[in-house]
């Protein structure tokens, strides 16, 4: 399979239009992309605009750009107990979701959230619970949310797949037929101590994968270096070949036959002009 039909992308910009995301990925001869409809560090949010809409829309139709996923704003933390936050989170995940389905992204990624001053499974019932609340009669449209593993510094939740198959358990619960899923992310792997930078351990990890959360439940594979150490629990991205995890580690893993047909989707480090052009295109070139 030649990298013209994988499904490659980059997080792109909405400065300026919903629209200027899509023609980023254009750009980039991408097809996959990633993008905030709102800031990710503030909690509130501007009303999306129709006409930027319909433009996304058109263009994703015009040049086959798929999937689109949508990150959620980093403040979020549905495990909060605190009922300020608590509730500030409920609302903003709200938001996030019916966002999400107003653009006709296919996945709304997240942060599980963190359990500072809980035990997990008590974070971990909470979460859920606050899950439940924010999608309260939400129409999903096709939308999937996309539980995403962490590096696991702190009290994040997520750090091991044991932990993310917990939340979905839990979820399930709360909200039966949820349309809930995972995402990926290579460096996050790395520092929560996956070493998928030999291809020993990739297949473990991929073993790991398979027997807690299944493989065919990883919709989206966030590609990054990672600039910290294995086990680090440091979540720092880094260019693709430029970090701990290594160049011919990303050519096994994008080239893995159980991985090779998802999408896989770059947060790394901007080019000069803002954009992930010298990654994807290190990217295609990995492919084969």
């Amino acid at each position: 399979m030649s990298s013209i039909n994988r499904r490659f992308g980059a997080h792109t910009s909405i400065a300026g239009s919903l629209a200027n995301s899509a023609q980023e990925t254009i750009d980039l001869g991408c097809t996959a992309f990633q993008i905030f409809t709102r800031s990710p560090r503030m909690w509130n949010s501007a009303p999306l605009k129709l006409e930027q809409i319909e433009q996304l829309a058109q263009l994703r139709k015009e040049h086959d750009l798929a999937p689109l996923a949508v990150h959620a704003s980093y403040l979020i933390n549905l495990a909060a107990v605190a009922p300020d936050n608590h509730q500030k989170s409920v609302r903003a995940f709200r938001d996030e979701v019916e966002r999400a389905v107003a653009v006709g992204a296919d996945y709304l990624v997240f942060h599980p959230g963190n359990a500072k001053g809980q035990e997990i499974p008590d974070a971990i019932e909470i979460l859920g619970k606050s899950f439940a609340e924010a999608v309260d009669g939400i129409a999903w449209n096709g939308l999937t949310v996309l539980l995403e593993n962490t590096a696991g510094g702190g009290a994040s939740l997520g750090r091991s797949f044991e932990e993310l198959a917990s939340i979905r358990a839990v979820i399930d619960t709360e909200v039966p037929n949820a349309p809930v899923a995972y995402c990926i992310d290579t460096c996050h792997l790395f520092a929560a101590g996956y070493d998928i930078s030999t291809a020993e351990g990739l297949e473990e990890t991929l073993a790991a994968i398979e027997a807690t959360i299944g493989l065919d439940e990883v919709k989206v594979i966030h590609t990054n270096d990672s600039k910290a150490k294995l086990g680090s629990n440091v979540d720092r991205h880094e260019n693709i070949g430029e970090g701990q995890i290594g160049l011919e580690a990303f050519r096994r893993i994008i080239n893995h036959p159980a991985l090779r047909d998802k999408p896989f989707i770059l947060e790394t480090p901007h080019d000069e002009d803002g954009t992930h052009r010298r990654n994807t295109e290190i990217l295609k070139s990995l492919a084969q």
